[in-house]
């Protein structure tokens, strides 16, 4: 194999690939390297095609040409040299890794499907890396030599011993009730190898539900178990994937709190989070990975938080010199926002309701055409069971709702059993689909166009749920109700999410009521905020919508944090009892100096 950098790196994804429905490899016929004599992109029998990358001139013809968008051709702008890890000719490829460090929590933040699972498995032991030699063996020892002399040698050879001791918490928390039977409380004594039970359940508040069964809890407290669970092992290594998603913003900063006292206890935490608040709040150094999704990933050196989290928005990393993205992320100045002239879409008087030993207060409310409202507030404090009954899902049992408008819900929990194709899921939901505007407003910011061909079973909890969001929007509805659509999503994808619910209030002249938990993205999305408050379990009060200020005022508050933005429109969490955290507060300032 060949030692120097390669200049273009080309894939094909052989789920999509249909060389006899094309028209017999197309791809093999509109090569004009091909038609010169040369095998750029060959095939034997009834195999599919391969490219040969040292041939490819990178023309993107066979890219455009097929018609089930299976072939990625990139034609890189920087010097890569080999792959720590490639899964074979024509498919994915990892360069470079991130490094634990002793005593911190290192961070690592990019798009979904650049490489950050083939790490963790290098990382924790489960797949010896082959550095992109197809014909060898991959081996520990070819491991330890290629990182030689460098800060990763003593890690490597601690793998290549069995000694590294690794401890992973999962993204996927939606399968544990499947693969895992019991009850909480016994699941966790079984997992716990350091004695740490008694602590551990007390900070991550799991005494309530130690007696339930795992199919019994929601998102939020499965999250939590999971975290609970990883982290009472005794390791060296914990890795925490996803550790936010389905915490309200009060369970997310107890959460980061949880994490660094692992490293503070002398442990290697690595961690992917998308919620860029909390990532900068728990990090101490992180990582970016870039590159192209289910193409290749490329590890940047590491950075201080503020620094990397900083040059992620800008789309360039400095010390590499290279531009992944032709775009600064940019966050919207809330106050500059032009006000309009409401005009008002539906109204609900003050209604309550009880489910078992809790009860819901809502007061009255509004709604507004082009508005989208945020609705924020600890778990369990009533905001799915507002969601069901706008929805119809739930009657109230004091108070008259009646809307009598058309509602489009996306749930929380999201269904990944289903055998049906994604393009027959959505062309059910309305009658758009396929037309132009759908394909510009849905389809293209949600990244969906390569996913129609396959079936809902199959997909990541990310891909997961941008069909679910796609198939909210395209109902024909007046309202339209989302649970947590951040969840799974990284930070381009929640971003892309917000301008897409934003196009379809603003183009059908309708509106939004949106629960979640991430700051940023509510920053970016919302008009309005809707606060629930209230004691988790038994009582949850619905405040009606207010401004946004007003309304994350409340909630900052009631947590006992401020949120600054940098020069960048950034927001970040005040350092507590800092100098800007006490000044704010003397203000009543919690969002945005």
């Amino acid at each position: 194999m060949k030692t120097d950098a390669r200049q273009r790196i080309a894939v094909i994804d052989y789920d999509k690939c249909n060389p006899r429905k094309c028209g017999n490899w197309l791809c093999e016929s509109v090569c004009p390297v091909n038609r010169t004599g040369k095998q750029c992109i060959t095939h034997e029998g009834e195999e599919k095609p391969a490219i040969s990358e040292d041939l490819c001139i990178g023309c993107l013809i066979c890219q455009t040409k097929c018609p089930f968008r299976a072939i990625s051709v990139v034609n890189l702008s920087m010097q890569l040299g080999l792959p720590i890890h490639q899964y074979g000719k024509n498919l994915f490829r990892l360069h470079r890794l991130p490094l634990p460090k002793e005593k911190s929590v290192v961070g690592l933040i990019g798009r979904n499907g650049l490489g950050k699972s083939t790490a963790l498995k290098i990382l924790s032991g489960k797949i010896v890396p082959n550095l992109g030699e197809l014909e060898e063996e991959a081996t520990w020892e070819k491991i330890v030599e290629h990182f030689r002399g460098r800060e990763a040698q003593a890690f490597f050879e601690k793998i290549s011993l069995g000694e590294a001791r690794v401890s992973v918490k999962p993204q996927n928390i939606d399968m544990l009730p499947k693969a895992v039977k019991g009850k909480v409380g016994k699941l966790l004594k079984e997992a716990d190898e350091t004695g740490s039970f008694e602590r551990v359940v007390e900070e991550l508040e799991l005494k309530p539900i130690l007696e339930s069964g795992l199919g019994k809890l929601s998102g939020g407290e499965l999250q939590r178990v999971a975290m609970a669970a990883a982290a009472m092992k005794d390791a060296d290594l914990f890795f925490f994937d996803e550790p936010t998603s389905y915490l309200d913003i009060s369970q997310r900063i107890k959460v980061a709190k949880f994490v660094r006292e692992i490293a503070e206890q002398g442990k290697s935490v690595m961690v992917v989070e998308h919620d860029l608040i909390i990532l900068d709040y728990l990090s101490d150094l992180v990582h970016l990975i870039y590159g192209k999704p289910a193409v290749f990933g490329v590890v940047s050196q590491v950075k201080p938080t503020k620094k990397g989290i900083n040059e992620y928005i800008e789309g360039f990393s400095k010390e590499e010199n290279y531009k992944f993205r032709d775009y600064a992320i940019e966050f919207p100045n809330k106050t500059a926002l032009k006000s309009k002239k409401p005009v008002l879409l539906a109204e609900w008087p003050s209604f309550s309701k009880k489910l078992g030993r809790f009860s819901l207060d809502v007061k009255p409310g509004r709604l507004n055409r082009d508005e989208v409202v945020g609705i924020l507030g600890q778990n369990a404090t009533g905001k799915t069971t507002f969601a069901k009954i706008v929805a119809g899902l739930l009657k109230p049992d004091s108070g008259k709702l009646d809307i009598k408008l058309k509602v489009a819900y996306k749930p929380q929990q999201l269904d990944s059993g289903s055998g049906q194709r994604v393009e027959d899921f959505l062309s059910g939901k309305g009658k758009d689909f396929g037309s132009n505007s759908y394909g510009s407003e849905i389809l293209q910011p949600l990244e969906l166009e390569g996913l129609l061909e396959k079936k809902i079973g199959t997909l990541s909890g990310g891909e997961m749920q941008r069909v679910a969001i796609a198939g909210c929007l395209g109902e024909e509805a007046d309202i339209l109700l989302m649970d947590e659509p951040s969840a799974h999503l990284d930070v381009e994808q929640r971003l892309k999410a917000t301008k897409a619910i934003r196009a379809v209030v603003n183009t059908r002249n309708i509106s939004a009521l949106v629960i979640d938990h991430d700051l940023v993205f509510l920053d970016y999305l919302a008009d309005k905020m809707m606060f629930f408050d209230g004691v988790p379990s038994k009582k949850g009060i619905a405040n009606s919508p207010v401004g946004m200020e007003a309304g994350m005022n409340a909630l900052l508050k009631s947590l006992g944090i401020t949120l600054r933005r940098e020069q960048n429109g950034r927001p970040r969490i005040n350092k507590l009892d800092s100098i800007l955290d006490r000044k704010q507060k003397k203000e009543g300032n919690y969002y945005y100096s």
